[in-house]
């Protein structure tokens, strides 16, 4: 075997770095019975690397490369160019070409052959990298050939594939290039043959694109394809295209473009027969790699030829199961306002907290809902508190619920009750004693139990501090799941819900409970915006700091602000708000995110912010503001209520859900601040036993944990053995799945189905989404994907995939909300109410359909943005 050329019988699936992820596919196709690969061989990396090493200028115009970023397109160009002239002109060295001579004339130097580019970053699971390098087709003589390697070994340069692995965070100067030499086959037809449906991403559909001639029209969008679906072994849809145009390769070599003849340009490409027989060849390849395949074929008078596969990067994988049967998932993430994927560790501990049937899939959490589903009763519960929920979601669940046979429907008697809260308004409302002190009480049992915890947990190490956090969480579910707590919070969200509708019944008017609700007592998130108004004012009379501020590169900005005159009061400020929020993050529920306290200078654009934005005691104006206009709306629906028939008593009632909204709404946000306190001291408790077992050398890096589950930390701790495999193995799955976008319901199929908001008497234009805190407001939208990419001006509207409590501090500058996901009691729709700020929650792809800096206008209480 010779390191400088491989045929595709010789490869290895550990060759990678060798021969690139097309040719390790090659390799392992040919060995597939009954799949025909036309045979070939490579030219590996190591004559690649041969080339470059000869020629100095490249490393030093590489060293250049790897300095820029995507913006740098001029500089990139530049460079990208020369690298590629050098290639051209360069030799090939003398045992590479020996080594391709020889090749040839075992399979026939007389042959046509397509020459492709195979680089060590392509077809992989987390990176493609489909159509970034070249492909020569009908390539004739060995000169012509050798040439050919050379263009292909240039394209690993083309500005397109730069920019490609500059976003996706490969090393220029670790990637490197294979060239397969292919025997051509001269097709009457091909094409390509997803084996899960790439529009509804469901598994069990396989899609089949064709067209006559070479693939190479398909790919590069010269010609419409014939469609064709099989499902089961039964083909159930086609379209037939008109198809005008075919590449055909030449007898002296290249391509052709030519106009298919005007009786055939309707004609079904493949025959039934032929459909059938490629979805089997489809569902052997995908047995054999183990995941749903993007896979190129040719027909050859009536054999299938397969030339290329590759895995379907863009698919989101299923949860498991334990059986066979249908299943329905919702995604968690679209509840808990954080869709990013989450890291082993931080879904682990979600999981140890959590009474409801989860599964996991692509780094995020989704619940099982199909034994809720599967009787009348509790469907009919759950799709309703869905409704007001996330009517996506519904919307989605009846796509799926409308194929009647898909999930199997259980007498009532025999349901498993729903983890939901059945309620109705009226039990939930009968009883509950209407007194502040009881949230009070709730919260100081809460502190009390994580200083407890603070204390406690200082003298564990090892298995004790492992065993002592699994004990601990018992403390925390406790608290979590009080059923005192969850009345609380439950009866103001169902007195909000009675005074939205009997209010809009009685007086006409939307979504007045929004009003009624703003600048309530005891709202943990809302106070924490607030707080960092206050830290601002501290700041503000010193020009030096807020200078010095205006730089900060590095988490050592607070011990070098005391050299400044108001240093130590701004140091000592944003201690205080630490100690009392900075356990809080974005994605605070996946417990291996970075907190504020761990890089406080998240924190200091928003301080800045707030010093530009607000004169001093903004806080205090802002929540008196918010109570002022509470307390008006108050009592002018009570004087309008009492000039109703039964007005006493419509205004009385209404009086006790008012009290109950304000009294115990604030409350909502309080179990997740308590339960992300605790998973922030568990953290550090982890993190410093992580130190201690780099110091041991027996992990690399401290975050190395962050890539194992609680209970495979827990066996680490007492084995100190570990097997590195799996580490590097979930860090690639982890740059996978973060660009896999969850879906809001999924099925055991892989089905994905989207919902729609069914409203009448919209303008034409508008962007729809879910009304959660009322008012209309214009204003400039700034569309944010990262918090601490924030620059906000007072007045401005944001835009942004999703919030957490961790974005409040951005609210008291914005005057209206807009998110992708979200709903009515998320923790973006509860504070946009008690600050008062119009928000539209759950609009499907905001932040591309509304342009930063673009005029818009939000209807709060109607549920759509209009552009200005």
């Amino acid at each position: 075997m010779n390191s400088l050329v491989l045929g595709f019988q010789e490869m290895e699936t550990t060759q990678l770095f060798l021969v690139g992820g097309k040719g390790v596919n090659l390799g392992e196709l040919s060995k597939i019975q009954g799949i025909h690969v036309p045979e070939g061989f490579c030219v590996t990396t190591v004559g690649f690397q041969k080339a470059i090493e000869q020629n100095k200028m490249i490393r030093a115009l590489l060293d250049q490369l790897t300095r820029l970023k995507v913006e740098d397109r001029d500089q990139i160009s530049e460079i990208s160019s020369k690298i590629r002239q050098i290639l051209y002109e360069t030799e090939i060295p003398s045992d590479v070409v020996n080594a391709v001579t020889h090749y040839l004339s075992e399979f026939g130097a007389e042959h046509a052959y397509a020459v492709r580019s195979s680089a060590t970053t392509e077809d992989l699971p987390h990176a493609s990298f489909a159509g970034q390098h070249d492909t020569y087709l009908n390539i004739i003589g060995k000169e012509a050939i050798l040439q050919h390697i050379k263009k292909c070994w240039a394209s690993l340069f083309t500005d397109r594939a730069v920019i490609y692995r500059i976003q996706n965070g490969f090393d220029h100067l670790t990637v490197s290039l294979c060239v397969i030499i292919q025997r051509m086959v001269f097709p009457q037809a091909s094409g390509i043959l997803f084996t899960a449906d790439p529009i509804t991403s469901n598994r069990k559909l396989l899609s089949i694109d064709a067209s006559f001639g070479l693939g190479e029209a398909l790919v590069s969008g010269l010609v419409s394809a014939d469609c064709y679906k099989v499902k089961d072994g039964e083909i159930i849809d086609k379209m037939i295209a008109t198809k005008k145009l075919a590449i055909y390769g030449r007898k002296e070599g290249g391509t052709e473009t030519v106009q298919i003849k005007h009786d055939q340009q309707n004609t079904q490409t493949l025959r039934d027969q032929q459909i059938l027989q490629l979805a089997q060849i489809g569902r052997m390849i995908e047995a054999y790699f183990g995941s749903p395949q993007d896979i190129e074929w040719c027909l050859v008078d009536d054999t299938f030829y397969i030339v290329q596969n590759r895995p379907i990067t863009t698919i989101f994988p299923i949860p498991e199961a334990s059986d066979q049967e249908n299943h329905v998932y919702v995604s968690v993430g679209h509840q808990q306002m954080m869709t990013d994927t989450m890291k082993p560790l931080g879904l682990s501990f979600y999981l140890l907290i959590t009474p409801a049937p989860m599964r996991k899939a692509g780094g995020r959490l989704f619940v099982d809902v199909t034994r809720m589903l599967a009787s009348q009763d509790s469907r009919n519960m759950f799709l309703k508190n869905m409704e007001q929920h996330d009517p996506l979601m519904k919307d989605a669940l009846m796509t799926v619920l409308d194929r009647r046979d898909f999930i199997k429907m259980i007498p009532n008697d025999q349901k498993q009750k729903a983890p939901i809260h059945s309620e109705n308004n009226s039990d939930m409302l009968e009883g509950i004693e209407n007194n502040p002190a009881i949230v009070v009480e709730l919260i100081k049992c809460n502190q009390t139990s994580i200083e407890e915890l603070k204390q406690n947990i200082q003298t564990k190490s090892g298995l004790n501090l492992i065993d002592f956090i699994l004990e601990d969480i018992k403390e925390l579910k406790k608290i979590l799941f009080n059923p005192q707590s969850t009345r609380v919070f439950m009866s103001a969200m169902k007195a909000s819900a009675w005074i939205n509708e009997n209010i809009n019944k009685w007086l006409g008017e939307k979504n007045v409970a929004d009003t009624l609700s703003q600048s309530v007592p005891n709202n943990i998130t809302s106070e924490m915006g607030l707080a960092l108004l206050d830290v601002a004012d501290v700041i503000r009379p010193y020009p030096e700091v807020i200078d010095y501020l205006h730089h900060v590169k590095d988490e050592h900005f607070l011990d070098e602000l005391v050299g400044f005159e108001g240093g130590q009061k701004t140091r000592d400020a944003i201690y205080a708000y630490l100690n009392k929020f900075g356990m809080r993050c974005s994605g605070e529920i996946d417990l291996t995110k970075t907190r504020w306290s761990e890089k406080p200078s998240t924190l200091v654009p928003m301080i800045l912010g707030n010093i530009k934005n607000f004169e001093p005691n903004a806080s205090k104006r802002k929540f008196e503001q918010g109570l002022k206009e509470a307390l008006e709306k108050e009592q002018e629906i009570i004087e309008r209520l009492k000039q109703l028939p039964d007005g006493e008593q419509k205004a009385k009632e209404t009086k006790r859900m008012i009290d109950l909204v304000r009294n115990f709404i604030g409350y909502r946000e309080y179990p997740k601040y308590g339960m992300i306190s605790r998973f922030f001291v568990y953290k550090q408790a982890l993190l410093k036993e992580a130190e201690q077992l780099v110091q041991a050398g027996v992990i690399h890096e401290i975050e190395d944990i962050y890539y194992l589950t609680f209970e495979e930390l827990h066996e680490f701790i007492r084995t100190n053995k570990l097997d590195y495999q799996v580490i590097g193995n979930r860090k690639d799955e982890y740059k996978l799945y973060d660009k896999l976008t969850p879906p809001r319901v999924i099925t055991s199929d892989g089905e994905t189905p989207s919902g729609k908001y069914k409203r009448e008497n919209l303008p034409a234009e508008a962007i729809v989404g879910l009304p959660v805190s009322s008012g209309v407001i214009e204003g400039r939208a700034r569309v944010i994907l990262n918090m601490e990419d924030a620059d906000l001006e007072d007045g401005d509207i944001l835009i942004t995939t999703f919030t957490d409590p961790s974005w409040t501090p951005l609210f008291v500058s914005i005057k209206g909300l807009v998110t992708e996901v979200g709903g009515l009691m998320t923790h973006g729709a509860v504070i946009a109410r008690e600050y008062g700020l119009p928000a539209v929650v759950g609009v499907e792809n905001a932040t591309k359909l509304i342009k930063d800096g673009q005029r818009i206008r939000v209807h709060g209480t109607e549920g759509y943005i209009t552009k200005l």
